[in-house]
């Protein structure tokens, strides 16, 4: 009995729990009874009308029906309805008259269309009941629901694809690796149609999935990356739990292996083999060798390192980086004479080191390289490499200054040719034997000029040359005693007029360019050519300085005004050598204090001789003085000849040209006629035919006389024109000899006017003539503007005959 209850309590809970999960009680609403006023009036509900209400069964419909025919949705219908057909129900809302009809009559509603949940899960709609015949409502709108009932017809899909895992080579068993996951569009509150459980349906031997969670985890432990690096894994998801019936779909995952450093490297070889030349430079790279590694990425980086305490001194291994070889160079320089074969061991071990794995094995291995050194032409060696040498600067020309020594490293031993490389010589200040090294001086050494040389010697074999080899030598030269001391200044000093004896005027001190060993010491004393004075003493104070002091008492400047003071200085050889130098005392005047005043300039020399530099430098401006003045006087001859030639040659321009009659004998402002003169020398011409010869009257002497130095045109055949040839030919021969001047190729002719003019020369050159029998009265006929030319030559004519009369 109580177990009866007990299950028919459990079908009451899941029957109120559908119901209330579909929402299907009733509503009621207040309406008017049959005849009454309008639905919803207080008076009517106050009076205690009976109360209608709406009466229908909660809505559903199967997503994705099939059926040919309307699916019945449900029935609405009012308490009020008496099955008359008075009512008329209608819908309105979503998919009202479309998805949704109903019969106005019974409120039967059917589906039309075919619905699909996953788009639409539930319609809202409005119901109304009105009267058929007013089309009043008969009760206020009420809202319903039609829900749309899930059936299993969505696949799961996974959406985050595609997918892409990593995992560690040698993980252990159940390492996750990612996590898949599928949805499905179904309800999840409805049934198991949502409910989606995983699988492997590839892959399963290395990998599992949690059919839950959709986790991917290891299912072996000994993933090689070196064998396989990566997996793909094919995963299923199936709904309603798995069941049998249930949709499903799969997505494919690529698992990744990814490399742990648990390879060790591994040289493919146990010994290599270089050869390398003797010569090669520290530096060189003699080769490479590769460790191999089955890892990648960083468990692949290398360090290598020489193994062998022999190889370490002559062979020095870098990594590359960028292809992690062993680069093996040269760490000193090699000689086949000494050692032909080489042996190294180079080791190879990872920079990266897992501890995980250490008992896997060692990561290093080792392997043997040989290196071969091969013979060459070497050039000569030095020996001993000393590079210094000394000699004295008094040495003479040819003196050995040291010896070098080459010797040829190579067995068959060439004999050696020295010489001095001349770039670093260039003055041949040393020489050097060819035969056996020995270097010379070539000339006279001076400390004082250049107190060391670096010069480079040059060995090379005899019979080959290009295997030359080069060594730097420094020479010092080392210091004699060949140079005077001399004053440090040309010393000046002053002395007051009212000086007292004793008093110190001035303190010298010299200079030596030669550094003896023992150092300088010099002595002072007065010159012997100043013995005889008596105006001022020399203490020498015996470091290598001297003090001057007065010897008398007062100076007097009117008499003499600058003292010149020779000091003999000798220095401490070997040899001693002594040089002279003069200080100059001027004689001051000064006040009380000894404060100096001022100086004369003119100067007393105690010693009446000149030295030899004062007496070449006189005589060297003396000679350029006549120099200067020779070359004045020179270039001033030159520019007035110069002149002379240009004023000879411009003669030919002073020509003048005109082109009118003139005005007659009284027109003397017209033209300067001394200009033509100037030209010409016609003195050699005679008078013409028409009389006036030295037995006339003296006005036509006067006349003919005036007129000789002009050039004039005279119908006679005796006129000579050999002044005119004369001249032109002395220019000719003047312009061929000068080849400085242009040539001047114009000539025009003066003193005649041509030939066959229609009218008479009108010209009174000929008119001085007093035989002429011409008649001027024609002119009188010409018109007006000969009018006045008429009346001249008319007037003329008149005093002409007056005169002969």
């Amino acid at each position: 009995m109580a177990k009866g209850l007990q299950g028919f309590s459990w079908t009451m809970l899941l029957l109120l729990c559908a119901i209330q999960e579909l929402g299907a009680w009733a509503m009621h609403t207040a309406v008017e009874g049959p005849g009454l006023g309008q639905p919803g009036d207080p008076a009517l509900l106050a009076g205690g009308r009976v109360k209608r209400g709406w009466v229908w069964n909660q809505f559903f419909v199967v997503e994705e029906y099939t059926g040919t025919e309307p699916l019945y949705v449900g029935k609405i219908h009012s308490d009020s309805d008496e099955g008359d057909g008075s009512i008329k129900y209608t819908i309105s809302g979503e998919g009202a008259g479309t998805i949704f009809l109903i019969d106005e009559i019974t409120g039967d509603i059917h589906a039309t269309e075919r619905l699909d949940r996953e788009q639409k899960t539930f319609y809202t709609l409005r119901a109304q009941a009105r009267d058929r015949q007013t089309d009043q409502l008969l009760e206020p709108e009420s809202e319903f629901i039609i829900k749309v009932q899930d059936i299993n017809d969505s696949e799961p899909r996974f959406l985050g694809g595609p997918y892409i895992g990593s995992v560690a080579e040698l993980s252990p068993i159940g390492t996750s690796v990612m996590q898949v996951m599928a949805s499905d569009a179904d309800d999840p509150t409805y049934g198991s149609s949502a409910r989606v459980v995983y699988s492997v349906l590839e892959g399963e031997q290395h990998f599992t999935v949690d059919s839950k969670t959709g986790v991917i985890r290891t299912a072996v432990a000994d993933l090689d990356r070196e064998t396989q690096d990566r997996y793909e894994v094919v995963i299923r998801a199936t709904d309603m739990a798995g069941q049998l019936g249930g949709l499903s779909g799969s997505t494919t995952v690529t698992i990744v292996v990814t490399d742990v450093n648990d390879n060790p490297p591994r040289f493919p070889q146990k010994m290599y083999q270089f050869s390398i030349v003797e010569t090669a430079a520290v530096g060189t790279a003699i080769g490479r060798v590769k460790a191999e590694d089955s890892d990648v990425g960083e468990n692949t980086d290398m360090m290598y390192q020489v193994k062998d305490e022999e190889g370490v001194e002559m062979f020095k291994v870098t990594t590359d980086s960028n292809t992690q070889e062993a680069v093996i160079t040269v760490q000193k320089p090699l000689d086949y004479e000494s050692k032909k074969v080489h042996t190294v061991v180079v080791e190879a071990l990872n920079k990266f080191v897992d501890p995980r794995f250490v008992d896997l094995g060692t990561f290093r291995d080792q392997t043997i390289v040989r290196v071969s050194v091969l013979d060459v032409d070497e050039p000569p060696e030095f020996r001993p490499p000393s590079n210094l040498m000394e000699v004295q600067e008094d040495v003479h020309i040819g003196s050995v200054v040291g010896v070098v020594t080459a010797l040829d490293p190579d067995t068959a031993n060439h004999p050696v040719r020295y010489a001095i490389d001349r770039s670093t010589d260039a003055e041949r200040i040393f020489d050097i034997d060819a035969n056996t090294g020995a270097i010379v001086t070539g000339k006279v050494l001076d400390r004082e000029t250049a107190g060391w040389h670096n010069i480079t010697v040059l060995a090379m074999e005899a019979d080959n040359h290009s295997q030359v080899s080069r060594a730097s030598l420094r020479i010092r030269i080392l210091d004699v005693n060949d140079n005077p001391p001399e004053l440090a200044t040309p010393y000046e000093a002053a002395v007051c007029e009212d000086a007292k004896p004793g008093q110190l005027i001035q303190t010298i001190s010299v200079v030596d360019r030669d550094e003896p060993q023992s150092g300088h010491h010099f002595y002072f004393t007065l010159a012997p050519e100043a013995t005889n004075n008596h105006h001022f003493s020399l203490l020498d104070i015996k470091d290598n300085t001297a003090a001057v002091h007065t010897q008398r008492m007062g100076f007097n400047r009117q008499e003499q005004d600058v003292y010149l003071l020779p000091i003999l200085v000798v220095d401490n050889g070997p040899p001693a050598l002594s040089s002279t130098g003069t200080l100059t005392i001027r004689v001051c005047g000064c006040d009380s204090n000894g404060a100096i005043q001022s100086c004369n300039s003119t100067a007393y020399v105690v010693s009446a001789t000149l030295s030899p530099g004062a007496l070449i430098a006189l005589l060297v401006c003396i000679l350029i003085l006549v120099v200067l003045v020779l070359l004045i006087l020179t270039l001033k001859r030159h520019h007035k000849s110069h002149l002379t030639s240009e004023d000879d040659e411009d003669m030919r321009d002073n020509v003048i040209k005109y082109n009118d009659e003139g005005g007659g004998e009284q027109d003397t402002e017209a033209y300067d006629m001394s200009a033509l003169r100037s030209l010409y020398d016609f003195s050699e011409i005679k008078g013409g035919d028409g009389g006036g010869g030295p037995g006339e009257g003296g006005p036509s002497r006067n006349s003919a006389s005036a007129l000789h130095a002009l050039p004039q045109w005279v119908q006679s055949p005796d006129l000579d024109f050999s002044v005119f040839r004369d001249y032109i030919c002395k220019k000719v021969e003047q312009a061929d000899e000068d080849f400085s001047v242009p040539p001047y190729d114009s000539f025009q002719t003066y003193a005649f006017e041509g030939s066959d003019s229609p009218v008479p020369s009108l010209s009174s050159i000929n008119t001085w003539s007093s035989g002429s029998e011409q008649d001027f009265s024609y002119l009188g006929g010409w018109g007006p503007r000969f009018r006045q030319l008429a009346a001249l030559y008319a007037g003329r004519r008149g005093e002409e005959d007056s005169e002969e009369s």
